[in-house]
């Protein structure tokens, strides 16, 4: 299997026991885990940066870890002034790699089990409204092959609440019109069935019909999206369509595929969706993941209640009184 870790200098320059360890595990979470290639690669690169960090220190293979070392590493990550968010993914990964290798019997003790990170602010996703939503669904103008299919990209991207890559490998078999569902494959390789609304049953009734016959060019392939050569579509050109459709509309905002995917979810709850209805739809493993959504639309209910209730409207001078 090709090497997914890091670029072959990197690996040149770690301890061959050190190489093969994560190797080992890169194999194990493409292969048994599923996960995706770009994930196992970011997985790779950040262990050979912590190898190559303990390598310096005189580590020479996995049974040579020590708590020390690890706490040492997160803290030269301070040090090199990344974020918080990035020395709690580069930890992430330190710590599947150790339990692989616990279980593995390579090593007897978990160096990286009792390490904490400083607990990073909880960043709440950035949502559309539904206003903004409407103007974003509307950029797309015409009628040519392009532009109905990336009007059927945006209609199923919030119908769906689909992630980009989950977008970009549907295949025309994935979609069923009749019974208004999509069949995708999330993180894990994990099938889930999301029903979609009418807007984008019309997109992609229009797009299947008018677009996509023209956009093959008489090649075969069951790709559902496809870009002017007639092959897939990319997930650099989504986000291409998404930040091109947001400044046509008038939104400010950073927007991109998981801005839409953000704002379905919102909006579902804003309406009384169930949260264990839209954790599905979503495919989230854990309720608590979409639990963010919950805080948002509490945010917005506080809004609404300062601006209606009378009681709230009123100033509230000394010693709490109005």
């Amino acid at each position: 299997m090709r090497r997914q870790d890091s670029p072959p200098q990197a690996r040149a320059a770690l301890p061959a026991a050190l190489a093969e360890a994560i190797e080992g595990f890169l194999v194990h979470v493409l292969a048994e885990r599923g996960l995706a290639r770009h994930t196992a690669g970011a997985y790779g690169r950040d262990l050979a940066d912590f190898a190559a960090f303990a390598a310096r220190r005189g580590v020479r293979g996995p049974r040579d870890l020590r708590r020390a070392t690890v706490t040492l590493y997160l803290l030269a990550l301070r040090r090199r002034g990344l974020a918080a968010s990035t020395v709690a993914r580069r930890l992430a990964a330190l710590r599947s790699w150790t339990r692989y290798l616990l279980r593995e019997d390579v090593i007897d003790d978990d160096p990286a089990l009792d390490v904490a990170v400083a607990r990073r602010p909880r960043r709440l996703p950035g949502v559309l409204t539904v206003e903004e939503v409407e103007r974003l669904l509307a950029q797309p103008r015409g009628d040519g092959p392009a532009v109905l299919r990336d009007r059927a990209i945006l209609e199923l991207l919030y119908a769906a609440g689909l992630r980009v890559g989950e977008l970009v490998a549907l295949d025309v078999g994935d979609v069923h019109l009749d019974v208004e569902y999509v069949r995708c494959v999330g993180k894990g390789a994990k099938e889930r069935i999301v029903p979609i609304g009418a807007a984008a049953v019309r997109a992609l009734q229009r797009y299947l019909a008018l677009a996509r016959p023209a956009l093959a060019r008489r090649r075969a392939t069951a790709a559902l999206f496809l870009n002017r050569q007639g092959g897939r579509l990319s997930r650099q050109s989504v986000w291409g369509l998404l930040r091109a459709s947001a400044r046509s509309a008038g939104i400010r905002k950073p927007v991109g595929p998981h801005t839409l995917r953000h704002s379905f979810a919102t909006h579902l709850l804003d309406g009384g969706a169930d949260l264990r209805a839209v954790q599905e739809m979503l495919g989230h493993a854990s309720v608590v993941t979409t639990q963010v959504y919950t805080h948002l639309t509490r945010s917005r209910l506080r809004e609404v209640y300062r601006r209606a209730h009378p009681r709230d409207r009123m100033t509230v001078g000394p010693a709490g009184r109005a």
